[in-house]
């Protein structure tokens, strides 16, 4: 089997989005930003598609969220030309080409989203090629069922906070995640607003299901010290992304505080950074992104280095990608779930993309052994409410 073709589409969402209200989810350009332009800044308005054609007759399909007008041009240029001609097959060898011919200007963001989303296109050929889930090819069944947290909970008026946290406890999540508002520049009085958003939902789940917590990047170290021993009584199962990415010092201080278990790593990439956070003892789960980290071949990688030190993984954003890795581990004991909703910030639009994405049922959700490769088609229908680039 010979790669023939490579075909890559952005889809962008170009229509009217829902006005996002002031403190809906904090990020990194708050410190830098006006509140109100600054969730606008970190919007996810388009989606990469890539399509590997083979001599075969068979299709892999890939995708990525992360800047995908240049993670698309970046594939045309830098990655089409390596596997054109190539046995998908070659995985590995294919993998090291992309990354190593990238590395003077990548190694690192864009750069490893492109070479993520045609790895995962790979992954799927080889299993449509065995006629096997690609969870198969990763070592098989691990769990009978994966068991998904309810992704979606944003700062808002605490009435609807309350009926969206009652609706996933009546759906049958044991498990539900809940975005911070407020931030540094906010000072104490936001402190007691992001309480007040944690002791709704706590009120309204009780003790029995799992409560987490994400700032996504938008604290700094001092104000993540001040907010944990305000936050431990609510028995969080673990805080998400407080500070930068890049500050490991502040993610190991944070966890060697012992008040709140810490989670990183959806901006993390390559099995060298996380090799760094691990050595460094800073984080409590990792959460790489299938889609961002490099694709099957690299978290196949990274889920085994966090094994040797019994540190879980939680994929980050759910997918397809995610769920075979999850499948396939051990020591991924949950994954993530975003629940379809309309075209918000963009975290919902693989769900306009593709058909096949599994909906959880009591909050746990299953891969068909039936279904070859990762189990996903283009809603090509689908996609003509959308603007197609490619």
């Amino acid at each position: 089997m010979k790669i023939t073709e490579i075909r890559t589409r952005v889809v962008q969402w170009e229509g009217k989005t829902v006005p996002l209200p002031p403190h809906f989810c904090t990020n990194p350009m708050d410190l830098v930003a006006f509140r109100e332009a600054s969730m606008g800044n970190f919007a996810f308005h388009g989606w990469v598609v890539v399509e590997i054609f083979t001599d075969s007759g068979l299709v892999g399909i890939g995708n990525a969220a992360l800047s995908p007008l240049v993670t698309k041009t970046l594939i045309d240029t830098y990655l089409k030309p390596v596997l054109i001609g190539s046995d998908p097959w070659d995985t590995e060898y294919l993998w090291q080409q992309m990354y190593r011919r990238t590395m003077a200007f990548g190694r690192k963001g864009v750069a490893m989203t492109a070479i993520s989303a045609v790895d995962i296109a790979l992954w799927d050929l080889l299993g449509k090629d065995t006629k096997q889930p690609v969870y198969r090819l990763l070592g098989g069944r691990t769990k009978e069922k994966i068991p998904v947290y309810a992704s979606r909970l944003y700062a808002m008026p605490l009435d609807e906070l309350r009926a969206e946290a009652q609706r996933y406890k009546d759906e049958g999540y044991t498990a539900m995640k809940l975005r911070f508002g407020w931030g540094p520049i906010d000072g104490a009085a936001g402190m007691q607003k992001n309480l007040e958003l944690v002791r709704t939902v706590r009120e309204v789940i009780g003790d029995g299901i799992d409560l987490m917590t994400d700032a996504y990047m938008g604290w700094t170290l001092d104000y993540a010290k001040r907010m944990l021993p305000l936050l431990e009584r609510f028995n969080l199962r673990w805080l998400e992304e407080p500070v930068i990415p890049d500050d490991t010092r502040g993610y190991q201080e944070l966890k060697a505080y012992g008040r709140v278990p810490i989670a990183g790593g959806e901006h993390e990439f390559t099995i060298f950074g996380f090799r760094a956070l691990l050595e460094a003892n800073a984080l409590d789960y990792i959460q790489f992104d299938t889609n961002r980290v490099g694709g099957i071949s690299q978290a196949r990688k990274i889920s085994a280095l966090a094994e040797s030190f019994q540190v879980p993984v939680v994929p980050h954003a759910g997918q397809m990608h995610n769920y075979h890795v999850v499948m396939a581990s051990l020591n991924s004991p949950i994954a993530e779930f975003f629940p379809q909703v309309d075209v918000e910030v963009g975290n919902e639009l693989f769900w306009y993309i593709f058909d096949g994405e599994p909906v959880p049922t009591n909050g746990y959700i299953d891969l068909d052994e039936s279904v070859p490769g990762l189990g996903l088609t283009i809603n090509e229908e689908s996609l003509k409410r959308f603007t197609v680039i490619g």
